[in-house]
C-alpha cells in the first residue's frame, strides 16, 4: 500500500500540481465540484481560520456555494467568516488575474450563514437555522453534480437539514472531520447514523491528523516555520497566517489546518472513490458504527470503541424533584441529561482518545448526585474493515491497518505521505496574493 502511495506521489508531482490533477480527475472541461463548508471557526480551535484561507485560495477550482458557522456550542459566529473574507478582499484584485472563477468578496459574504449555536439535544435536532435552510436550498438546486458538504465543526446543521428535507440525501457527499468535533456533537451524529444510514459520508476520526502529524516536517515544511517562510509578506491572507491567530488569549502561528483534507479531497483525489489515493486520504467501508448502551454506572472494565457513542440510561431513584436535572461531568465537558418516558436520565458521550475516562454526575437527583464511573476506550479491531455494514453502503471511515497509522492516528499516513506536495502547492497559491499573474496566464 505504502509503495503504491510513493509511486503515485512521484507521478503526481511530475504532472505539475493541483491544476493538472483537477483536469485529470474531471476531464478536459475541468468541471468544478460544488462545495458547502460548515465550520466552527472562532470556536474551540484556531485551525479553522487557517483552513478557510486555504479553501479561499483554491476557490477557483471549487464552486463554493456556502459558508456556514456551526460552532458546536462554542463562541464561533458568522462574523469570524467575514473576518477572513475581509483579508481575501484585499488580495482579490491579484487573485482574479489568475482565474475569473475566484468568487468576489461580496459573493462570499452573500453565501455566509449562521448555523446552530448550541449543541443538539438528545433528539439530535433542535430547530431550523439559516445554515440548515441554506444546505437544503443548495442541495435542491437543479444541477447534475452532487453537493459536497465539508464539515469542519458541529454536525448539527447537517442533521437539521436532513430532518427538514430527507429528499436531499441522495444529492449530498459529506466529508466529516469527526474526532473532537464528534465529541461535541454526539446527539446530532447519532441522529444521522440511526435515521439516515444511507447517507454518503466520509467519517474521518483520525486520518485527518496526517495533515499536521508525520510526513516531511523539516526545514521550511515544519509546522513552526512554514508560515514564516511562505506566508509572511504574501498579501493580506498570508500576513494573517504569519502573524498568528489570536484565540483563548494565545497567539497561534504554527501550521495545523486540520480541516484542509476535506478541500484537498476535491482538488487532488477521486471524490467518488474514497479508497483511492489522494491528498485528502484514503478510506474504507465503515463497519457497524460503534455504540454501547449501559443501564448502570460503568467501570474501567467496560469498553467502548474509539469515537463510538456511549449512552448511559440511569434510573433516577426516589425523592425526585418536580424538575429533575443532572449533568455528566467528563474531562472538559458538562453533558446535560435527558429524562426519558421510563423515568431514566440519559447521557451520550463520544470519546476522542483511547484511554480510560472518569466521570461524575451532578444534579438534584439524590440517587445520582456525586456518583462516579469510568469507561475504557479501545481502538477498533484490525479486522473491522473486513466486515462493512450492509446498512451503510456509502459510509466510509479510517483504515485501521497498522502500516497506515501515524502513532495512534489510524489512516493518517494516507495524508501525511503527501505533505511536501500539498504544502508546496499551497505555498504557490499564497504567492498569488502578492503579485498578479503574468499576462499570458489568462
Amino acid at each position: 500500500m505504502i509503495c503504491r502511495i510513493i509511486f503515485l506521489g512521484c507521478a503526481w508531482y511530475a504532472a505539475g500540481g493541483s491544476a493538472a490533477v483537477v483536469e485529470a480527475n474531471n476531464g478536459p472541461e475541468k468541471i468544478r465540484p460544488r462545495a458547502l463548508v460548515s465550520t466552527d471557526i472562532g470556536g474551540t480551535d484556531f485551525d479553522d481560520f487557517q483552513s478557510l484561507v486555504h479553501l479561499l485560495l483554491y476557490a477557483d477550482v471549487i464552486e463554493l456555494e456556502g459558508l456556514v458557522s456551526s460552532p458546536c456550542g462554542g463562541p464561533g459566529r458568522k462574523q469570524h467568516l467575514y473576518q477572513v473574507i475581509e483579508h481575501y478582499a484585499h488580495d482579490y484584485p491579484n487573485l482574479k488575474t489568475y482565474s475569473q472563477d475566484y468568487p468576489t468578496p461580496d459573493a462570499l459574504r452573500a453565501m455566509s450563514r449562521q448555523g446552530e449555536t448550541q449543541t443538539a439535544p438528545y433528539a439530535g435536532v433542535r430547530r431550523r437555522t439559516e445554515g440548515a435552510d441554506w444546505i437544503v436550498q443548495c442541495a435542491r438546486r437543479e444541477d447534475t453534480r452532487p453537493l459536497h458538504v465539508l464539515i469542519w465543526g458541529g454536525i448539527e446543521d447537517l442533521a437539521q437539514a436532513l430532518h427538514l428535507a430527507p429528499d436531499i440525501l441522495p444529492r449530498l457527499r459529506v466529508y466529516y472531520i469527526g474526532g473532537p468535533n464528534k465529541k461535541w456533537s454526539p446527539d446530532a451524529y447519532h441522529y444521522i447514523a440511526t435515521h439516515h444510514p444511507r447517507l454518503w459520508i466520509i467519517e474521518s476520526n483520525s486520518t485527518y491528523y496526517g495533515w499536521f502529524v508525520g510526513g516531511d516536517q523539516f526545514g521550511d515544511l515544519a509546522a513552526d516555520t512554514f508560515f514564516d517562510a511562505h506566508a509572511r509578506g504574501r498579501g493580506a491572507l498570508g500576513e494573517f497566517l504569519a502573524r498568528g491567530i489570536q484565540l483563548d488569549d494565545r497567539l497561534r502561528s504554527s501550521l495545523k489546518m486540520g480541516d484542509s483534507p476535506t478541500v484537498a479531497w476535491l482538488i487532488n483525489g477521486t471524490p467518488t472513490q474514497p479508497p483511492q489515493l489522494g491528498w485528502g486520504g484514503s478510506y474504507v467501508r465503515a463497519w457497524s458504527r460503534p455504540f454501547a448502551l449501559f443501564e448502570r454506572l460503568t467501570t474501567a472494565a467496560d469498553h467502548i470503541e474509539h469515537c463510538g457513542i456511549l449512552e448511559l440510561a440511569l434510573p433516577v431513584g426516589t425523592d425526585v424533584p418536580a424538575v429533575p436535572e443532572a449533568r455528566l461531568l467528563i474531562e472538559n465537558q458538562s453533558l446535560v441529561g435527558h429524562l426519558d418516558v421510563a423515568g431514566r436520565i440519559r447521557f451520550r458521550f463520544c470519546p476522542k482518545e483511547t484511554k480510560t475516562y472518569r466521570y461524575t454526575i451532578r444534579g438534584n437527583l439524590p440517587a445520582l448526585d456525586g456518583r462516579t464511573g469510568e469507561i475504557t476506550v479501545i481502538p477498533p479491531p484490525l479486522s473491522a474493515s473486513g466486515t462493512p455494514d450492509p446498512a451503510r453502503p456509502d459510509w466510509w471511515t479510517d483504515d485501521p491497518s497498522p502500516e497506515l497509522a501515524e502513532g495512534p492516528h489510524r489512516g493518517a499516513r494516507t495524508i501525511s505521505h503527501w505533505r511536501e506536495a500539498y504544502l508546496r502547492d499551497f505555498a504557490s497559491r499564497l504567492e498569488r496574493c502578492v503579485r498578479p499573474a503574468p499576462s499570458s496566464s489568462l
